[in-house]
């Protein structure tokens, strides 16, 4: 499957397309297929490490 990840705090640049292997499941779990989605600001701060959720 396809995934957006991220591996360090920046710019759109950081976020790469990646192929990942389908998940295992166990009785009762469902997989969803996402056909699309959204980006919104809290995704866009969260990238850039702003503010550090850690803390």
């Amino acid at each position: 499957m396809r995934a957006a990840v991220h591996t360090s705090f920046g710019p759109p640049d950081v976020v790469q397309v990646v192929e990942k292997p389908l998940p295992t499941l166990r009785p009762g779990d469902v997989l969803i297929r996402v056909h699309a989605t959204t980006v919104t600001s809290a995704e866009c701060a969260m990238r850039r490490g702003e503010p550090l959720w850690a803390e």
